[in-house]
């Protein structure tokens, strides 16, 4: 790994943050993180699938992380989208009837998974029921998230499922922001199977660490890592790269995530 050292010791500058980008921005440097398993496959329905899988088991401790992605994707196969579509709720309740994520359960990852078929049928794809929501003067993900979010959950029928954030609310929604990174940017480390939705309407996923990172450098004043934090975050680094804000967010997480080791909190 770079000897690179975050955080900066003063606000970067436009040429800092090239630098960081240029030394840290790498798939080489992805594990641990969940978005390796994105690379695995090739197809980009299974890239949506798993992209979505492996952001919404992102919280806790890194390896923990890993383990629950690894043994969901191990029980659906080498086509894991395909696996889905044809699947039935029953059969995934006996699958998964045993798992156990920190405070999500079998039953809300069958939850979810029904909510993704379902999605599938009716849109075609993820990135279908996606843009179904994203409208032409949107000025961010946000709005589209909300739709595609009750689109997955328009059938749940517990309380509160864990792994699928609400956006409506005042989450700052890390994982959600997360898998949309993974979608839509496409480069050395996001895929971007998601080829139709400008980089420019990312949000920053913003986690504890990000937090407290943007304070120090004046990119917010918020105490609070919610949704109104997050969306200035997004626009202070607007600043650096208009076109595609959330270009940073792996080069300037890498570095917390390599000193933190592999017992690192992914959580929101």
């Amino acid at each position: 790994m770079p000897s690179f050292v975050l955080p900066f010791e003063s606000p970067p500058s436009p040429k800092d943050m090239e630098s960081l980008f240029d030394c840290c921005h790498h798939r080489r440097f992805v594990h641990p993180d969940p978005l390796e398993f994105v690379w695995r496959f090739g197809l980009a329905d299974d890239q949506e699938v798993v992209g979505l899988l492996a952001a919404s088991l992102a919280f806790g401790r890194v390896r923990s992380i890993l383990n629950s992605v690894e043994k969901v994707l191990s029980a659906l196969g080498s086509h894991p989208a395909a696996s889905i579509d044809s699947g039935n709720r029953k059969e995934e309740e006996e699958l998964f009837a045993a798992f156990v994520h920190r405070y999500a359960r079998g039953e809300h990852l069958v939850e979810l998974l029904e909510g993704i078929r379902r999605t599938r049928q009716t849109f075609g794809s993820l990135q279908g029921a996606f843009l179904a929501h994203l409208t032409p003067d949107a000025d961010s993900t946000l709005l589209a998230l909300q739709g595609f979010v009750k689109e997955l959950s328009a059938h749940f029928t517990g309380p509160r499922n864990p792994l699928l954030p609400d956006p409506s609310g005042p989450s700052a929604c890390k994982r959600l922001h997360l898998f949309l990174r993974w979608m839509i940017r496409h480069d050395d480390v996001d895929p971007g199977p998601w080829r139709e939705i400008p980089s420019s309407l990312l949000v920053v996923p913003l986690d504890v660490h990000m937090h407290r990172m943007a304070r120090r450098y004046g990119w917010t004043r918020r105490a609070s890592a919610d949704r109104k934090t997050a969306l200035e975050v997004t626009a202070a680094l607007r600043v650096f790269d208009p076109r595609d804000p959330v270009r940073f967010d792996f080069a300037l997480t890498r570095p917390g995530i390599w000193g933190r080791g592999p017992e690192a909190s992914g959580t929101d």
